[in-house]
């Protein structure tokens, strides 16, 4: 069985071949760390691990280099508004970054690379792309890409330079735009006052007398260093949201490209967007919403994770409290069942498994796949020792950390005070009933009714 994937800049499902089997190199856009991440972004996270488990789970070598983006625009701009230098910035949004993928079960990439760390390996490429024509100098003393001269320029995007603007002779200095507004971006910016503090010495960091002056790199010019210097020139796949595939993703084959004269990542696959009550994630709609957030609303990332499969990563997702808190529930009863299913592990169920393989093979058909175990795990045929061994086999790639789960014991005093708060609800004494699980909660445990009983749980 073979990995169909959607490769953006074919526009077409492959075979996911590598370059040299086993071996995949992974390159994945990882956080800009000037604010907190909100859901959405860890939507692409969430992916890319998915993506990473599987590759694992097939038999792959994977090497999975992730940036961290401690050097642009925008994290100049909220060094500067918050009063603080840009590294203590970046370090604090960093070590947030990586509590958050600790908290969603998410693998670390087996190398996670600061701009700041590559800015010899930028300059030096930059050089490569002024000694080759296809960069230049200009009277503010910033480099930038001349676009007319890559004539491949928009094979990701998937249009034709022609035919959005007659002239590309202009220059943009954003790191951000979309592709109406395609012109030459800026490899280097010249330093300016607005930067403060933020700048480097070419010169001084190359040894040698350099054409580029006193500055600091653009956006672009980042990811291909930091991916090419640890991958190679060439590599398997690169990842992203779909908001990354211009300019971003554009602009980093055409200087990579450009450079080497080879091509630069074989595959690239770009998840859609995470939509908030079918509307754009917005801190002035209020819709805004990061980790923290959820969890303050009694919501459990896991949860969050479990519920993004329920769309292909392909699809927009539209994401809802009501939907994610039913996933909740679904996730709850999840865990209960593999701890009912005892402390033996029994055999892969072999005709499971094949049909799991299928699902995630098919471009990650992951709703597929999550239908499979709920029917897996309701078969009657299927001891529950083989149910669990199963089950662990497929959460290898799902993430969900059923291997992390315990059952909970609860004391026998606990026990008999939530026997007399049913007791009360069967007599219907409602106020008895309210006084006793309020007592249960000063003992540090919650009650929760359900259909078949109620459930205890400590707080």
């Amino acid at each position: 069985m073979a990995l169909i994937i959607k490769n953006t800049l074919t526009q077409s499902f492959e075979t996911f071949k590598p370059i040299n089997p086993p071996f995949v190199g992974l390159y994945s856009c990882g956080p800009t760390v000037y604010n907190i991440p909100h859901i959405g972004n860890y939507r692409a996270y969430l992916f890319i691990d998915l993506l990473k488990r599987y590759l694992i789970y097939k038999g792959y070598e994977v090497k999975h280099v992730m940036n961290i983006t401690d050097i642009d625009d925008k994290t100049i701009k909220a060094s500067i508004e918050q009063g603080i230098s840009l590294s203590k910035l970046t370090e604090r949004y960093t070590k947030d970054f990586y509590n958050d993928l600790n908290i969603l079960n998410i693998i670390p990439a087996s190398l996670y690379t600061k701009a700041t760390d590559y800015i010899k390996e930028m300059l030096e490429l930059i050089e490569i792309l002024i000694e080759k024509g296809y960069a230049y100098k200009t009277e503010d003393k910033s480099i930038y890409f001349d676009i007319s001269k890559d004539p491949e320029y928009g094979k990701l995007s998937h249009f034709k330079l022609a035919d959005l603007k007659q002239d590309a002779s202009g220059r943009m200095q954003n790191d951000e735009y979309d592709k109406e507004n395609a012109n030459d971006f800026a490899l280097w910016k010249a330093y300016n006052e607005e930067d403060g503090a933020v700048f480097w010495e070419p010169s001084e960091i190359l040894g040698k007398k350099s054409i580029i002056s006193k500055g600091r790199p653009g956006w672009h010019i980042e990811c291909s260093t930091m991916s090419q210097k640890n991958l190679g020139e060439s590599f398997d796949i690169h990842t992203g949201g779909v908001d990354n595939i211009f300019p971003h993703h554009e602009n980093e084959i055409a200087q990579s490209e450009c450079a080497t004269g080879k091509p630069f990542a074989k595959y690239f696959i770009h998840n859609d967007h995470l939509l908030v009550d079918n509307k754009k994630m917005s801190k002035s709609l209020g819709n805004f919403y990061t980790l923290l957030d959820l969890v303050e609303k009694g919501i459990d990332p896991i949860a969050f994770r479990l519920w993004l499969y329920n769309s292909n990563y392909t699809n927009k997702a539209n994401f809802t409290l009501e939907s994610v808190r039913g996933t909740q529930i679904a996730l709850e009863k999840l865990r209960d069942l593999y701890l009912n299913f005892g402390q033996e592990k029994g055999q892969i169920n072999g005709e499971y498994k094949k049909s799991f393989i299928e699902a995630l093979d098919n471009n990650f058909d992951t709703s597929k796949a999550m239908a499979l175990i709920w029917q897996l795990v309701k078969d009657p045929e299927i001891q529950p020792a083989d149910k669990k061994a199963t089950l662990l086999n497929f959460d290898q790639v799902l993430g969900l950390g059923l291997d992390k789960i315990v059952k909970e014991i609860i004391p026998e005093n606990i026990i008999r005070i939530a026997e007399d708060r049913e007791q009360s609800r069967r007599n219907k004494e409602w106020q008895k009933s309210d006084q006793i699980r309020e007592k249960l909660k000063d003992l540090g445990y919650e009650i929760k009714d359900e259909e078949s009983g109620y459930k205890i749980s400590k707080i």
